[in-house]
């Protein structure tokens, strides 16, 4: 990913809260001189020093096919995002541009073929996104989550590179900024607030004029 220094992230902990905050991601695989791509709800976990990425595919989709012989693959998230207009700016001389924040991760991922490790990949999941299912969940027929599990392919992927990326108009003034964080963050659009509230945390760090 293109990165201007003024619109690089660095600080791990930011990142992984907007991985957890924004896991619904693209992981890309190459497929001979075609890349590929699936949307997936993702779990991620630090284990000890390592950063962790689970999810699944559909087991029709051939994609998982392409992680089983140690292809690295690229998993992007991306949000929140918004149109910028040059109203904002000081100088009528001025385009509209989009401001964005985004993370793209790289690493090699194993398929959890052992059941029990596939069991626990659904149960973290669960603890994830709805901890409240828990109970209907333990409520099921081993038949029927034995019939899910095999309609789905697990897989763990290991975190080797963190690129991090927050456009949020580090190159304009102080005052700019402020304006534009304001605006984003009365709308009524949650995606657009949620950026807002990125620019107001922020607003002067790294400003470049």
């Amino acid at each position: 990913m293109y990165i201007p220094s003024h619109y690089n992230v660095d600080d791990q902990e930011e990142i992984l809260s907007f991985l957890h905050a924004y896991s619904f991601a693209a992981i890309v695989n190459q497929e001979g001189k075609r890349p590929v791509a699936t949307h997936l709800p993702f779990v991620v976990r630090q284990v000890d020093d390592k950063l962790l990425l689970e999810a699944h595919f559909a087991r029709a989709n051939p994609q998982w096919k392409l992680l089983e012989d140690g292809q690295e693959a690229l998993v992007i998230f991306a949000e929140p995002h918004a149109y910028i207009s040059p109203r904002h700016y000081d100088k009528a001389q001025n385009v509209p541009t989009w401001n964005y924040q985004a993370v793209h991760v790289y690493g090699k991922a194993r398929l959890l073929t052992n059941e029990a490790e596939a069991f626990a990949h659904l149960e973290r999941l669960i603890a994830t996104f709805e901890q409240d299912y828990q109970a209907q969940w333990a409520d099921l027929s081993d038949g029927y989550k034995q019939a899910m599990l095999s309609g789905i392919v697990a897989f763990e992927l290991e975190v080797a590179e963190v690129q991090a990326k927050a456009k949020l108009s580090q190159n304009k003034t102080t005052s700019e900024q402020e304006r534009i964080a304001a605006e984003l963050s009365q709308s009524t659009d949650s995606v657009i607030r949620d950026l807002g509230e990125a620019m107001v945390r922020n607003i002067g760090k790294g400003e470049v004029v």
